[in-house]
């Protein structure tokens, strides 16, 4: 794995939790959600007009993504509806990397070194590092739940994305059709919460969509690192968005521990590098 590929995924996961951030500090979660499903739908369906088709074998993968997506938006929010947010997602998270090596090493043939998987412990390590003392409150069954299945849409999505974008022949297209097809998941939010949308203020909607252009540009470069490194590794090194996120939350939401968070951005760094050198 090249340097540049490195600060790619990187770039990637900074752009996650400033999104994650928008959809946390909003009043209806639920609502934002959809706003940032609709801020990828609007620029890719100017996308899917301009390019080309991906290949055709890589569409069943396409819509295979929008259906586990849409499963990832529903146990999202079912978790934050019965957690904090700051509970919620490091567990959600964490889980992502081992599962998504497994899945890849299972259905891809993909085999991690050792060294890449003391990097991603490491990583699964900071991320329940830097929201440790909300861990420690407790969690309810629902709230565990919810967030473990939230973490197991992830995975399926992320390597179901790493296939269909290798077979699509054009990632750009590969990443339009897939922002477009979002596009169900903004009506069924705008269908559930039809009666409060027209009361939005403009802020909102204009936060919301700004979110998911920043979203889908984050999931983007994803996409492109995918196509060039070993889907675990891909997954670890994207799953720093969680301290990312806790170091906006503290800086800018004070929030939370600084010496505590500042630990968790040093495991995931030694993490970060030893997956590097290892891929």
């Amino acid at each position: 794995m090249t340097l540049f590929v490195v600060l790619i995924i990187l770039s990637a996961a900074l752009l996650h939790a400033v999104w994650n951030a928008i959809v946390k500090t909003a009043a209806d979660r639920t609502t934002m959600l959809g706003l940032v499903a609709l801020g990828q739908v609007l620029p890719a369906a100017v996308m899917v007009m301009a390019l080309p088709l991906p290949n055709p074998e890589s569409f069943v993968y396409i819509l295979l993504s929008t259906v586990v997506h849409f499963g990832y938006y529903f146990m999202l929010g079912k978790a934050y509806q019965h957690g904090d947010l700051s509970v919620v997602y490091p567990i959600a998270r964490g889980i992502v990397p081992a599962l998504v090596s497994l899945w890849a090493m299972v259905l891809v043939g993909e085999v991690l070194p050792f060294q890449a998987w003391t990097g991603i412990a490491l990583i699964a390590v900071g991320i329940q590092l830097s929201s440790w003392k909300a861990l420690r409150s407790g969690v309810g069954r629902s709230a565990l739940m919810f967030a473990l299945g939230t973490g197991f849409c992830i995975s399926i999505y992320s390597v179901v994305d790493g296939i269909g974008v290798r077979l699509s022949g054009n990632t750009l297209s590969y990443w339009a059709w897939g922002a477009f097809l979002h596009l169900f998941i903004a009506g069924f939010v705008g269908v559930r919460k039809r009666a409060t949308l027209k009361d939005l203020p403009a802020k909102v909607w204009m936060i919301g969509i700004l979110g998911g252009l920043v979203s889908m540009t984050a999931y983007g470069l994803v996409l492109y690192a995918k196509n060039f490194a070993p889907l675990g590794a891909v997954s670890a090194l994207r799953e720093t968005s969680v301290i990312f996120a806790a170091l906006i939350g503290f800086v800018f939401l004070k929030e939370g521990n600084w010496a505590r968070r500042l630990g968790a951005a040093v495991l995931m760094a030694v993490g970060v590098a030893l997956i590097g050198m290892a891929v």
